[in-house]
C-alpha cells in the first residue's frame, strides 16, 4: 500500500491514477490520491483504519469507503495484548448462536455488553457476505443478537483482544460508525 500510494503511476493497483496539479503540494496530493488507494483492490476490503495525527484543514476531496474508520490522535500506547472477552471461556454459552455446533473454534461475540452473540467466525462471515457472495472477505454486518451493525475489523481486533478502551461499546443504544459514514 506505502509504495502503491508513493509510486501512483508505477503502480498497477489504479487504473488511472490522478496526475499531479500543477504547484500542487506533495501532501495534497497524496490526500487527494488516498481514498482512491483505499477504494482499489486488494484494499477495498481490508479493515483498515486512518489515524489522523493532524488531520487536515479540509475535507478529503473523495471520502474513504465507509468501512474504513477514520481516528484522530495519536492514540494509547499498546503495551501488551490483553486476553479479549471472546477468548476468555464463559459459562451459559454452549456454542454457535448460528449453526449451534460446539467444536472448538473459538467465538466471535458481540462487543456489545448485553449482547450475547457468539458465532463460530466462517458462520459469522457467511451471514455477512449473503449480500455479496462473490466475495470472500465481509466488510461488516448486523449482529444476529442486536441487531447492531458491526465492522469485521473490530470483531477480529475484539477476539485478539487489541480493543483500546474507547473502542469498548459503554451502553446498548450506542453505535459506532465509521466517521466518513453518512448519518
Amino acid at each position: 500500500f506505502e509504495w502503491a500510494w508513493q509510486h501512483p503511476n508505477s503502480s498497477h493497483r489504479l487504473l488511472t491514477p490522478p496526475l499531479r496539479q500543477p504547484r500542487e503540494q506533495p501532501i495534497s496530493f497524496a490526500l487527494r490520491l488516498l481514498p482512491r488507494l483505499l477504494r482499489a483492490p486488494p484494499w477495498s476490503r481490508l479493515p483498515l483504519r486512518i489515524r489522523w495525527l493532524r488531520p487536515p484543514g479540509h475535507a478529503l476531496e473523495l471520502a474513504p469507503p465507509p468501512h474504513v474508520v477514520e481516528e484522530k490522535g495519536a492514540g494509547l500506547p499498546r503495551l501488551k495484548r490483553k486476553k479479549g472477552r471472546s477468548q476468555r471461556v464463559e459459562e451459559g454459552v454452549r456454542g454457535c448462536g448460528l449453526c449451534g455446533k460446539v467444536e472448538t473454534t473459538p467465538l466471535l461475540r458481540c462487543p456489545r455488553p448485553l449482547c450475547s452473540m457468539a458465532a463460530h467466525p466462517p458462520c459469522l462471515a457467511r451471514l455477512f457476505l449473503a449480500p455479496e457472495p462473490r466475495e470472500l472477505l465481509p466488510l461488516g454486518g448486523a449482529c444476529p443478537g442486536c441487531h447492531a451493525h458491526l465492522l469485521w475489523g473490530d470483531l477480529i481486533r475484539h477476539f485478539l483482544g487489541e480493543a483500546e478502551p474507547e473502542e469498548e461499546w459503554t451502553e446498548l443504544d450506542d453505535v459506532i460508525m465509521p466517521s466518513s459514514a453518512p448519518t
